[in-house]
């Protein structure tokens, strides 16, 4: 018999396919936001800059709201997956990335804000010391300290799933390792940002994030050409369906 119902395989494989191209368009997408907005954002005169960049600031928070989008849906697209295998550990990947999503959205409102307060900042004439400056002052910092939560976020929902497929053998070892290592480095560079020890995107918060953006690529690129390990799929639904059955009797 003939039936439209998909195979569990195909179902796991559609879905690192999916968390693949989304890690892509995520990475890319936030790359280019930091890229042009972020000079702009950080400038001493940014009220200035903002008002003389409309567009640069403008597409940068798009840039960032799809970076958002492309977060969440990687945690979704992964949680059939994870559950097979630790259900807290699936689920806190999905709460702390959501999270992660809901920050960055913050962080793309707060861009819209910004662009927003230039633009009443030049109709007033630009005047110095005004309240312009102190408004723009409190949605930068609570824009940086965002960030930095996000990440911290970020990099206990990707430990958490990094564990799995470590533990499982989901992915190569080596893959899983530098995953986790990436994302220690992150971690210290934005607790170091929340801590005012650093300036957010300075020198140290980027060589503390140079591991993490390769191997996003290289483990993107692995999901969508090869995929996880489908033994250890297997291996993970059987068990799953072995305690299902235990459970019920």
């Amino acid at each position: 018999m003939i039936t439209n119902k998909e195979s569990p395989h195909g179902t796991n494989r559609k879905n690192a396919v999916i968390a693949g191209v989304l890690f892509i368009i995520g990475t890319v997408s936030g790359t280019i936001s930091a890229i042009l907005s972020n000079p702009v954002l950080s400038a001493p005169d940014y009220l200035l800059r903002i008002s003389a960049n409309v567009n640069l600031v403008t597409i940068g928070a798009i840039l960032q709201f799809i970076m958002a989008i492309s977060c969440a849906g990687i945690s979704l697209a992964l949680y059939p997956i994870l559950k097979k295998f630790s259900e807290g550990l699936a689920i806190g990947a999905v709460g702390f990335r959501l999270i992660e999503n809901l920050l960055q959205i913050l962080k793309a409102v707060s861009m819209v804000s910004l662009l927003a307060l230039s633009q009443e900042f030049i109709k007033a004439g630009s005047p110095t010391n005004s309240y312009f400056q102190g408004i723009g002052e409190i949605i930068t910092v609570a824009s940086d300290w965002m960030i930095a939560a996000g990440i911290i976020c970020f990099s206990i929902g990707a430990s958490l799933y990094y564990i799995v497929f470590y533990q499982h053998r989901l992915l190569p070892r080596w893959l899983s390792v530098w995953g986790l290592v990436g994302i220690t480095l992150v971690t210290i560079g934005g607790v170091l940002v929340m801590l005012h020890v650093i300036p957010i995107f300075g020198t140290v918060q980027l060589i503390l994030n140079l591991p993490i953006f390769p191997q996003e690529m290289v483990f993107a690129v692995w999901l969508i050409v090869k995929g996880f390990n489908p033994t250890a799929v297997a291996s993970g639904a059987n068990s799953t369906a072995t305690h299902e059955l235990l459970s019920t009797e």
